[in-house]
């Protein structure tokens, strides 16, 4: 059987994650990667960039842009944007990333686009992969849930639709061994037509990272718990949003 990652990022998550801001991506990548310290035209890639909002922000900032991801049905959308053209749109497994070593000044994974593998020692090989394509001296910006967060805030169960496609979703969550679980059911708005899938992230913590990083030979800068880079607060940020070098 495939994995969750393999069937979830397929056409319906497109209906399910419509509701996405592309203009409050373009706000929140500016926010991060003015940390970054870029020269103007800097080669970045985006490992996980699913439907591409990163990637083109990225691009609109004047950076040159590799998005990958293993979603084909993601990257279909991507390539169908408007200036879509301006971002290298590749296909690949983020723990044997298709690079040249030492091909970027950085690299950039956003959105919780990480811990979804059932070992952490793949975990930590998506980073040794992230440090093998970055140049000497190249930036990282890994933008993650918080993990304390989410367990105090976690919303059981919710219901919504999309008029666009007809399409009732149901969403439940729970945790369960050292992982947040959503299990997703769409029909349409008479009960019919039944899709289920499931998402499955490890609740990796910021100690993690520090360790995992350290392993994968990645040197770890500042630590923020938002998109306006706010202090991290274990307790009650949103985000675990790292940058740091490869040295």
């Amino acid at each position: 059987m495939s994995e969750w990652y393999e069937r979830s990022f397929g056409e319906d998550y497109l209906i399910v994650y419509r509701h996405r801001d592309w203009k409050q991506a373009e706000r929140e990548v500016a926010l991060l990667v003015a940390g970054l310290d870029l020269r103007p035209g800097a080669r970045i890639a985006d490992i996980g960039c699913g439907m591409g909002r990163h990637s083109l922000a990225l691009s609109k900032l004047g950076y040159s842009v590799v998005g990958m991801d293993l979603s084909e049905a993601l990257l279909e959308e991507a390539r169908n944007q408007e200036e879509s053209e301006a971002v290298t749109w590749v296909h690949g497994d983020m723990r044997q990333i298709p690079f040249e070593d030492e091909e970027f000044d950085a690299v950039v994974n956003l959105f919780t686009s990480f811990g979804y593998f059932e070992k952490d020692e793949e975990h930590v090989q998506v980073l040794r992969e992230m440090r093998r394509i970055l140049k000497p001296g190249g930036r990282f910006l890994i933008d993650f849930l918080n993990s304390e967060q989410v367990k105090a805030t976690l919303v059981p169960e919710s219901h919504r639709n999309d008029e666009e496609s007809d399409t009732v979703i149901v969403e439940k969550r729970k945790i369960e061994q050292g992982r947040v679980v959503k299990c997703i059911r769409l029909s349409n708005s008479e009960g019919g037509d039944i899709r289920e899938y499931t998402e499955n992230v490890s609740l990796l913590d910021e100690d993690w990272f520090r360790a995992a990083l350290e392993r994968a030979g990645l040197e770890l800068g500042s630590v923020c718990g938002g998109y306006g880079r706010e202090p991290y607060d274990r307790a009650s940020s949103k985000r675990l949003i790292m940058t740091g070098r490869r040295p």
